[in-house]
């Protein structure tokens, strides 16, 4: 941000955890207590920041293994002779997400506490 800005600054979304980061004005004459604000909610936006990266590529990683493996079951390969791309249907993914939400389940209650 500009140095005479006087507001938070967001960004563009992060391509790992694709939380907007934010970059929290300082004022001059910050106060401790609003310092201890300011260093708490980076604090927070950094912890937000590293649980949705992980997240989000153990969900990328184990939907794609799922898909392998359910093409593969099917005798069918990801990238078809045709040129198109093999898929599942609605049905087949809501079996993953389910499964990867149970999965997770004690890690966002713990995310959200």
């Amino acid at each position: 941000p500009p140095a005479h800005s006087c507001n938070d600054w967001i960004g563009p979304p992060d391509k790992h955890s694709t939380l907007r980061p934010v970059i929290f004005y300082a004022p001059p004459e910050e106060s401790p207590l609003e310092r201890r604000l300011r260093e708490a909610r980076q604090e927070a936006q950094a912890c937000d920041q590293r649980f949705w990266a992980l997240h989000n590529r153990a969900f990328c990683q184990e939907k794609e293994e799922f898909i392998y493996s359910r093409l593969k079951a099917k005798g069918l390969e990801l990238g078809a002779e045709t040129g198109q791309k093999a898929t599942l249907n609605a049905e087949e993914m809501a079996d993953f997400y389910k499964d990867f939400l149970s999965k997770n389940y004690r890690n966002h209650m713990q995310y959200n506490r």
